[in-house]
Parts: C-alpha cells; structure tokens; sequence
C-alpha cells in the first residue's frame, strides 16, 4: 500500500467537508489519507480582535499561516484552503500543487432577493466588498456586521437580526444548503472575491510524492480563472484595504475578467477585458493597470 498523507485543515464544518473531499479523490488512487485540523490566528480572534490587528495588509495569511507552518515544520503533507484565505504570494518552499474544479464563484443572498431590497433593510455581511458594492447597488441599505459560521449566520437571519445576508454560494453548495439562497447574485451586479468558489491545496515544493498524489485533481481551467484573478490583486499590492471583487470565467480558450473596487472618492468603479487562457497573468495585471487609472488606490484590495 502506497504512504499515506496528511492533509491540514481549519476546524469549521466547510473546511472539514473541502478537505475531506480532497482526501476522498486521493484515496480514489490508492493513497490513504488522514486530516489533521489545525487552528489559525483567524479562528482564536473574533472579528473586533481581528482589527486591531491594523490594516487589512497585516491580516493577510492569518487563516493559513499556522497550516503553511505545519507543512514546513512536515508535520502535514498538504494543506487544503479556500484559495481566497491564501496570500498571493507564497513562501519560495511551498507550492500550490493543484486548483481542482472551482464551485459556483457568485454571492447568494439570503432572506430577500437583491430588488426587493430597500433604504433601511439590515443586510449582514462581514465583507467590506460585498458592503460596498451591495450599498452602491441599494443606497440607504444598513450594512450590519454579522459573525460566525455558515450556520451560525443563517440562524441569526431567522431570528429576525437581519432582513437578509450574503455568503459565498460555493459554502451553501458544499454543506448542502443551497436552498436557503433567496438569489444567486449576477457576477456582472456583485462581483465576487478574488479565488471564490476555489480550493488552493499546498505541498512542500520538493514533495514528489504529494505533487504526484494531487496532480489529477487539477483543473487547468479552474487555475487560469484563479490566476487572473490572483494577478490583479497582486498586481494592486496583494494587500487589503479597498473592497474589491474580480470574477474570471474561461470559455472557449478564452478568459473573460471583470472587477469592481472602490476609488478613492468612495464611488465603485469597474473595469473588464479578456485575453487567451495561457496569458492569465498578463490579464488580471492589465486589468489593475484599469483600476488604478480609475481611481483604485495602489496599496491593495480588500475582499
């Protein structure tokens, strides 16, 4: 029997079933698997502790630092994130072994669908893109900070704290709960966050073994979409302190990106392009270039 993996995790329920999925497809090939759930700095500290922090550049990583260091320290073999968590620039001794089929990249909202929103309805959401752009789109709206896991919140919506909140559709596809979505938001209305709906699972980079391990789990299509996406947001700084969104779709050898962030003046702005599949890179920074001349300040966007 091949040696077995093993895969590190965060503990919430949506992490468990990412990771147990990722072990499950190695499994299929005969590699055994074990997950090893490990606790981040994002999950010890609430939300407020988060802050304090400082800006948003210095929360970069604070879901997955503890995760990379237990792949270094080869405690775990690899390591399965919601590729949004994942800093865009990685330590030189690891490497993103695999992006696998991306889940559905788009917001839902749930409670009301995005026109039957009004000035004064509660709408939850702990995303400053999603804030801004869902305000731009429904001016008067109360943007109410909402915490906890997907279940917590949905829960917290039917208490009657707010009249409708927003979470990423791949976590309601992934736990089984699509059908608390009131509405699947229109990517070109609500653009979603850098790498949403995608896994990023990381090895050692001069682990043959794991590489080998996940190598059909890739989804070169998938990793494009994620690539140009991932390109804006380094190319702005790979920071966050202006909410951005950037939805990348490949169809037909084709990738289509489009972004909307916040300019200086608070406005949201939004720019879009495309380019063939294997010039991801060169897209997502063209399209940077785009926001900036619209007025996106340089020092990095915040999802």
């Amino acid at each position: 029997m091949a040696a077995g993996l093993t895969l590190g995790t965060r503990g919430s329920a949506l992490a468990l079933r990412q990771a147990r999925w990722v072990a499950s497809r190695i499994e299929a090939d005969g590699t055994p698997c074990a997950v090893r759930v490990i606790r981040t700095t994002g999950d010890r500290l609430p939300r407020a502790r988060l802050a304090a922090l400082g800006p948003s550049q210095n929360l970069k990583g604070v879901f997955t630092k503890e995760i990379e260091d237990a792949l270094l320290e080869g405690t775990i073999d690899v390591a399965v994130h919601s590729l949004k968590d994942l800093p865009t620039s990685l330590d030189p001794r690891l490497a993103l072994a695999c992006v696998p089929e991306r889940a559905d990249p788009r917001d839902a909202l749930l409670g009301r669908a995005l026109d039957d929103l009004a000035p004064g309805h509660r709408v939850g959401t702990g995303s400053p893109r999603r804030a801004a752009q869902i305000a731009a789109l429904v001016p008067g709206v109360d943007i109410k900070e909402i915490r906890g896991n997907v279940d917590t919140r949905i829960r917290k919506l039917r208490e009657g704290r707010y009249d409708a909140i927003v979470l990423a559709a791949a976590g309601l596809q992934r736990l089984g709960l699509m059908a608390e979505a009131e509405e699947m938001l229109d990517p070109d209305r609500v653009v979603p966050a850098v790498g949403q709906g995608a896994l990023g699972v990381e090895v050692r980079a001069r682990d043959g073994r794991a590489l080998r391990a996940l190598a059909p789990l890739h989804d070169s299509l998938a990793a494009a979409e994620v690539e140009a996406e991932r390109a804006l947001l380094r190319s702005l700084g790979g920071g966050c302190d202006v909410p951005l969104g950037a939805h990348c779709q490949a169809l037909r050898g084709t990738l289509r990106l489009r972004a909307a962030a916040a300019a200086a003046d608070g406005s949201i702005v939004r720019a879009g392009g495309s380019a063939p599949v294997g010039q991801a890179t060169e897209l997502g920074a063209r399209l940077a270039g785009d926001l900036r001349r619209l007025g996106v300040p340089a020092e990095g966007p915040g999802a």
